[in-house]
C-alpha cells in the first residue's frame, strides 16, 4: 500500500510556490578563483570601453590636427604666392631700370653726337652760300646719317603736320587765316626720335587764325 502511494507522479499543478527554494550556497563554496574570475572580467570590459573612447578621442583630436594643419599649409601656400610675385615684379622693376638707366646713356649720348651733327649742318649751310665746294662735308654728314640710322635715330617730321606736344615745342605762332588751328609752318630745330622714345623734340613755328576781325 505505501509502495503505491510513493510510486505517485506529482503534477506541476501539485507545486505550491513555497516549495520552490534557492538552492543553498555555503561560503565554502565562494572560492578565490571564482571572484578573481568575475574581476577580470570587469577589468576587460573597463579596458575595452576605456580603449574604445581613446580611439573616439584620438581620431577626434587626428581630425583638429589635419584641419590645423590645413589651414597652415593654405596659409604657406599663399604666402608663397606673394613672396614669387613680389620677386617678379622686383626682378621687372630691376630689369626696367637697368634698361631705363642704359637707354638714359644712350640717348644722352646720342644729343651730344646730335648737337656735333647740327654744327654740321650750320657749316654746310655757310659754305654752301659762300660757294665753296663741300663735297668732302657732305661725305661727313652722310656718314654721321648712316650711323644714326644703325642705332635707330631718326628725324621728326614736322613741316605741315598739326602740332603734337608730344613731339613738337612750338617757340613761335603766326597769323594766317588759310591755315587750321597749330598748323606747323617752319621746322625751326629738327627733333629725333630713339628706338620710339623722344630724345629731343622739334622747335617749330605753328599758325593760328586771325579771330580779331569777328
Amino acid at each position: 500500500m505505501s509502495d503505491e502511494n510513493n510510486s505517485e507522479e506529482i503534477t506541476p499543478e501539485e507545486i505550491t510556490p513555497e516549495e520552490i527554494t534557492p538552492e543553498e550556497i555555503t561560503p565554502e563554496e565562494i572560492t578565490p578563483e571564482v571572484i578573481s574570475e568575475d574581476v577580470s572580467e570587469t577589468n576587460n570590459l573597463f579596458k575595452e570601453s576605456k580603449y574604445n573612447d581613446n580611439i573616439e578621442e584620438t581620431s577626434e583630436d587626428l581630425s583638429k590636427l589635419l584641419d590645423l594643419e590645413k589651414q597652415k599649409s593654405s596659409q604657406f601656400e599663399e604666402k608663397l604666392k606673394h613672396v614669387l610675385a613680389d620677386f617678379q615684379n622686383l626682378s621687372k622693376k630691376t630689369q626696367s631700370d637697368i634698361e631705363h638707366g642704359v637707354n638714359s646713356k644712350i640717348d644722352e649720348f646720342m644729343l651730344d653726337f646730335i648737337k656735333i651733327y647740327d654744327d654740321f649742318i650750320r657749316a654746310k649751310e655757310v659754305i654752301s652760300e659762300s660757294k665753296i665746294n663741300a663735297d668732302g662735308l657732305n661725305s661727313i654728314l652722310k656718314n654721321m646719317e648712316l650711323l644714326m640710322q644703325k642705332y635707330n635715330v631718326t628725324p621728326i617730321e614736322a613741316l605741315g603736320e598739326i602740332f603734337n606736344p608730344n613731339f613738337h615745342e612750338a617757340i613761335s605762332i603766326i597769323s594766317d587765316p588759310t591755315l587750321d588751328d597749330n598748323t606747323i609752318t617752319k621746322e625751326i630745330r629738327k627733333g629725333y626720335i630713339s628706338h620710339e622714345r623722344i630724345i629731343r623734340p622739334t622747335l617749330v613755328e605753328i599758325s593760328k587764325k586771325d579771330d580779331d576781325k569777328k
